[in-house]
């Protein structure tokens, strides 16, 4: 089981594969599952309100402007691929890695 999320360079950014869980108790990050960030949030999947949280929880994590991020397929799916505007792939892999060991902590 991998450990990290597939992402991959892309124009100006990188692509991120994402499984998300709509109406959690908890949002946020919550690990990786069939290479794919597992990700936690409050909102059901009615009138793209799960997306908007998504795009909202994405960017923040990356440190990216909302703007920067996009929904390039899955947009009605718990299976979506994302586009991350404005950050490498190691850039994106250190931001996680950040984000996990602060969870940690």
């Amino acid at each position: 089981m991998p450990t990290r999320p597939a992402i991959r360079a892309a124009d100006g950014g990188v692509t991120l594969e994402v499984h998300v869980i709509p109406r959690a108790g908890r949002a946020g990050v919550a690990g990786v599952r069939d290479a794919a960030l597992l990700v936690r949030l409050h909102a059901a999947p009615v009138e793209g309100a799960a997306n908007k949280e998504l795009v909202d929880l994405i960017a923040d994590t990356f440190g990216v402007p909302r703007r920067a991020v996009t929904i390039v397929s899955g947009e009605r799916s718990r299976k979506k691929r994302l586009h991350i505007a404005g950050i490498s792939v190691e850039g994106a892999d250190l931001k996680l890695e950040t984000r996990h060991a602060r969870l940690k902590t």
